[in-house]
């Protein structure tokens, strides 16, 4: 066992502070990574405070992980000392069942999250407010050398987020994308859909946030405030790719959508939606969820990225402002990803 910095959650209620946790040692196919940046995602908030179930404390979150491998395991591969990596959402599956060999590990049943999720040995997960983590080297993605260590560490959760739903409803050239919210899941959805091809319009509560909407490459941004915004885009979209984790009038955005259209979400509000079955019967239409990706999908939207010059929009933080980002995330004051410089933990 080795003992590292970090900032945990002692409990609850209480700020996070510095304190030191045990990373275990390498096991053959495992990989020590130096972690350089780790986003702030609010599911990190979420858990911390127990919003999600009770969690064992004390706790340390953060599934946006980049940085580069210090030490590999004796049968380890994929990577080397000195590798740009990235570690997301989770850090083990049970490799063997029909969802893990689809590439789908997010589905497999034994799934092993990043933090709050019980490892291999038996302990707790503790995820990337850190300065080291070991993980499986099956479970790190390589971060390309054309994007940036702290703009890719979002991409671990906001990126494959937005991109799975993407790919599999089959975005590209002609789609027509509806984008609700611009957060840090909504800011990448935009940049990623466009990128394939997508005539994309961004739907926020106001306006305030419209003038980076359109610099990201929307061609529309709506208020959903405006019951007008309903009205003028009835009938208009392929796919509703719903961000925000906030209760929505769901047959208001349902109507949205062409014929045999998709909504989709990747938000995830606390209360359940109520759903006019006539809706989606008189369409054809479809209400959907989707939940990270797999593998080797994440690859392929970090090297889609790399390719196309697109990270996210972050600001950098020293570990000691932690709390005070967790404040503006749930204020939503942030344009859009808090991302904590791991050198100063």
């Amino acid at each position: 066992m080795r003992t590292v910095k970090a900032w945990a959650a002692p409990s609850a209620t209480e700020p996070l502070e510095a304190t030191t946790i045990e990373r275990r040692d390498l096991g053959d196919n495992d990989i020590l990574i130096e972690i350089a940046y780790a986003g702030i995602c609010h599911s990190d908030i979420h858990t911390a405070r127990s919003e999600w179930g009770e969690a064992p404390y004390p706790l340390v979150v953060g599934h946006e992980i980049a940085g580069t491998v210090a030490e590999v395991g004796s049968a380890v591969t994929r990577h080397a000392v000195g590798d740009r990596v990235g570690v997301g959402c989770m850090v083990n599956s049970c490799r063997e069942c029909e969802q893990c060999r689809a590439g789908n590990e997010q589905y497999c049943p034994q799934q092993v999250g990043t933090y709050n999720s019980t490892d291999r040995d038996g302990t707790i997960t503790q995820g990337g407010y850190s300065t080291h983590i070991v993980v499986d080297a099956d479970f790190a993605l390589k971060i390309p050398e054309g994007i940036g260590l702290d703009v890719a560490a979002p991409l671990l959760c906001a990126g494959i987020t937005t991109w799975s739903p993407l790919r599999r409803w089959g975005v590209g050239e002609g789609s027509k994308v509806a984008v609700v919210g611009l957060g840090g899941l909504g800011h990448m959805g935009v940049q990623l859909a466009v990128a394939l091809g997508a005539e994309v319009t961004v739907l926020s509560q106001s306006l305030k946030k419209q003038e980076d909407g359109l610099a990201l490459g929307a061609v529309d941004y709506r208020a959903t405030s405006d019951d007008e915004t309903f009205k003028d885009l009835r009938g208009k979209f392929d796919l509703v790719l719903n961000t925000v984790s906030a209760q929505l009038p769901i047959r208001k955005y349902l109507g949205l959508l062409k014929p045999e259209g998709t909504l989709v979400n990747v938000g995830g509000p606390v209360e359940p939606f109520e759903v006019p079955a006539f809706s989606l019967i008189m369409g054809g239409r479809s209400l959907a969820g989707s939940n990270i990706g797999g593998i080797p999908q994440t690859q392929e939207m970090l090297d889609f990225c790399a390719d196309k010059g697109i990270g996210a929009k972050i600001e950098v933080i020293p570990a000691e402002k932690v709390n005070e980002a967790w404040e503006r995330v749930v204020a939503s004051d942030v344009r859009y990803r808090f991302v904590i410089d791991a050198a100063t933990i």
